[in-house]
């Protein structure tokens, strides 16, 4: 078994296929642009961004014992990525995101991630065998936690003893399942990734800058947030205040996968020891860099 990983990843490991154009575009156009198949999902996005970072991250989720599976498996091992404790399983098929994205906007998305709801706990078990941790002996340090779990799967891991001592940070898949992190929410030593968006559909509310969604999010028991608001702002708050940013001003390129890579270079300078101020400007910049290409 290989030295302990600097941080887990957990949640979805898949195939991006991403059709991006130059020209604008709106639903029923047939454009001109390039599609590419890269490896993705949030949990994966993470874990690249982190390994670039310098850190050494272990992916936690399910691919097939297919072709693509296989492939993929082999694309995040080469990146240096810990994929030994991954499950494969030969009943399910590697899952996988498509993309239409124009001038740098996203148009449409759909994320099958059916293999990893189905595997379900399956994908925790080096963190309860002794292989990563265990009820007696929780893994202690930092975990990214990926919404494209279950809510059940979720609900599971706020009050599991493996989790006890660590570090969790939690990343929405999208504003459609943000709602699954509900009850992660208040958990004391949860740090809550989200969007504007996302903001308000955790709280009931429709903020209209990043600092009324931390704030709704705070009243509503967060312990700690960080939310975005595109190219406007960024907040790092807590019950102690709020700390706000600007964005450094690009041409995006690029749009999927900007959220991921800001989570994972935040948690990146901040276990360089980098202060709050820091570490959020490390992370919009960070950010931003990915989306100019």
């Amino acid at each position: 078994m290989s030295a302990r990983p600097d941080i887990l990843c957990i949640g979805s490991v898949l195939w991006d296929v991403i059709g991006r154009t130059d020209l604008p575009m709106v639903a029923g156009n047939d454009k001109p642009g390039r599609i590419t198949r890269v490896p993705g999902g949030v949990a994966l996005n993470i874990a690249m961004t982190l390994r670039r970072l310098g850190l050494r991250p272990a992916l936690l989720s399910v691919v097939g014992r297919d072709p693509e599976g296989t492939a993929l498996s082999g694309e995040c091992a080469e990146m240096g990525l810990v994929t030994e404790h991954m499950l494969a399983d030969a009943e399910l098929p590697t899952d996988q995101y498509m993309a239409i994205e124009a001038q740098g906007e996203l148009v449409a998305a759909i994320a099958d991630a059916h293999s990893l709801e189905r595997a379900g706990g399956r994908i925790l078990a080096p963190l309860r065998d002794g292989r990563l941790g265990s009820a007696e002996a929780p893994w202690s340090g930092p975990v990214a936690l990926d919404g494209n779990l279950t809510e059940a799967l979720l609900s599971e891991i706020a009050a599991d003893p493996a989790f006890a001592a660590a570090d969790l940070r939690l990343a929405p898949a999208s504003p459609g399942k943000v709602r699954r992190l509900l009850p992660l929410l208040s958990h004391p030593r949860a740090t809550l990734y989200v969007n504007c968006e996302e903001a308000g559909l955790l709280t009931g509310t429709e903020p209209q800058s990043a600092e009324a969604g931390a704030e709704a999010l705070v009243a509503a028991g967060a312990r700690r947030v960080l939310v975005t608001m595109g190219a406007q702002a960024a907040v790092d708050a807590d019950a102690s205040g709020v700390i706000a940013r600007h964005p450094p001003k690009v041409a995006a390129v690029r749009i999927t996968g900007a959220g991921d890579t800001f989570l994972a270079a935040h948690i990146a300078a901040e276990l360089r020891g980098e202060g709050r101020e820091a570490a959020l400007e490390a992370a919009l910049s960070a950010a931003a860099d990915y989306v100019a290409g």
